[in-house]
């Protein structure tokens, strides 16, 4: 076996080499500090094959078996799980002439079988470990790739510390590793801790897509369905537009409808909305309804629909969306600014469509922060219409403020808060949502 001694300044540097000399496939023996640096002994992926046991050698030579305690080690590459056992640094394997390669049989040796048998007899060597090894092979590639994150974060942390202070204060706040890195990645490194902030901000402003004043969909008109989960608000947000509708054109030029029948009181909420306003109210039960009432209604400046809110999980979601599909109808997602954001991809996944006009953000008045929700329209590449923030109609309803929306996404976590990382949390963390050891670095965004 061909065992390759690493030496190099930082580990990061040490696998580079690894996987130049050896490829992405190289297997890691073993890895320490030392003086100046770190030292890592790893082999060739095809030299393994002269330590891993076959099902006739384990029956020959138990002490050639891996034990619980033995050591294992990970694949380099970031494209396989393809884990294998490994022997320790010191174990010399005797060459292959100079031990038999076939052992006799303890019975007599039967007819042999067809090829095609033969062939499905053939178990993959993976196959040979058990299970209790693969757990703790597994428990040792976390461990070994958190022990890397800890490294690559350290190293970062004292050479690019203003990028590291801005990424922590990113994870706090709420924004995702993935848009964190990639607003990262082309930080200048000359620029102080405000300067940097700053700059991160530019990269967020330009990514996040909003309507401007002059394209407001009340003075542009149309038929719109405000569709999302429940309990978002989108009934109440249906009066504030109907209502700020209203004021700009007249009742006269305003409809309401809804598909809402399930919900006890749904229906007449929305009517007794639908008379302090002076707008009439309909309800619809199916696509064909719809149909026919918006052919009645195509007189109206606009006419806002009114859904029933289900989870992002519900099978009856895509019912929802297929109904709107073959109309005029463009749909409007209400995202609640104090859900999780793995919750919100979740959402935004479940109604997507390309029917899907934009979003509005909703409860922004109960959030502690936004940063969650602005991440997710980033990255979703949603146009936010307006954004919510109380239940007064209709002056609770505004378009968005670019400048104050990213000052409340950006805001950082008191020193005294519990969700506040710190040490090598951050790296943890960035580490574990890349699945590698890297640390604030990545590709910028197309």
């Amino acid at each position: 076996m061909n065992v390759r001694k690493f030496i190099a300044a930082s580990a990061r540097d040490a696998l580079h080499k690894v996987k130049e000399l050896l490829g992405p496939d190289a297997i890691i023996l073993s890895n320490r500090a030392i003086p100046g640096g770190v030292e890592i002994m790893a082999v060739a992926a095809r030299d393994m094959e002269m330590i891993v046991p076959t099902p006739t050698r384990e029956k020959q030579s138990p002490n050639l078996n891996p034990k619980p305690n033995d050591d294992y080690t990970v694949r380099l590459s970031t494209t396989t799980t393809n884990l294998q056992p490994k022997a320790p640094p010191k174990v010399t394997v005797a060459a292959p002439q100079q031990q038999p390669q076939r052992f006799p049989p303890l019975a007599p040796r039967a007819a042999p079988p067809p090829v095609a048998e033969t062939a499905a007899a053939v178990k993959p060597q993976a196959e040979i470990v058990p299970a209790e090894v693969m757990d703790e092979i597994r428990s040792l590639r976390k461990m070994f790739e958190q022990h890397l994150a800890g490294v690559a974060w350290g190293e970062t942390a004292r050479s690019e510390p203003v990028k590291t202070e801005i990424l922590r204060q990113m994870l706090d706040a709420g924004f995702s590793p993935q848009l964190a890195r990639e607003l990262l990645a082309a930080l200048p490194s000359e620029l102080n801790a405000a300067k940097a902030l700053a700059w991160v901000k530019v990269g967020a402003d330009r990514s996040l897509l909003t309507i401007a004043p002059e394209n407001d969909i009340v003075d542009r008109g149309g038929i719109y369905a405000l569709v999302g989960p429940t309990g978002v608000g989108k009934t109440t947000t249906t009066a504030k537009l109907a209502a700020r509708c209203v004021l700009r054109h007249g009742a006269s030029k305003v409809a309401l409808v809804t598909t809402d029948g399930y919900r006890i009181g749904a229906h007449e909420q929305l009517r007794i909305y639908g008379r302090i306003l002076g707008v009439s109210v309909h309800l619809v039960k199916d696509a064909e309804e719809l149909s026919q009432t918006l052919s009645d209604l195509q007189h109206k400046h606009m006419i806002l629909v009114d859904t029933m809110g289900m989870s992002q999980r519900d099978r009856m979601v895509g019912e929802q969306v297929a109904m709107f599909e073959n109309s005029n109808v463009k749909r409007l997602l209400l995202l609640s600014a104090t859900a999780r954001g793995d919750t919100l991809d979740d959402v935004v996944r479940a109604y997507n469509g390309s029917d899907l006009a934009g979003c509005i953000l909703s409860k922004v008045d109960e959030a502690a922060g936004i940063a969650s929700a602005i991440d997710v329209i980033i990255r979703h590449g949603l146009r936010l219409h307006y954004v919510s923030n109380g239940q007064r109609v209709p002056e609770d309803l505004h378009l968005p403020n670019r400048a104050y929306l990213l000052h409340r996404a950006f805001k950082d976590v008191p020193e005294s808060s519990p969700h506040r990382l710190g040490g090598l949390e951050p790296g943890l963390m960035m580490a574990s949502s890349a699945g590698s050891g890297m640390v604030a670095a990545g590709g910028r965004r197309g």
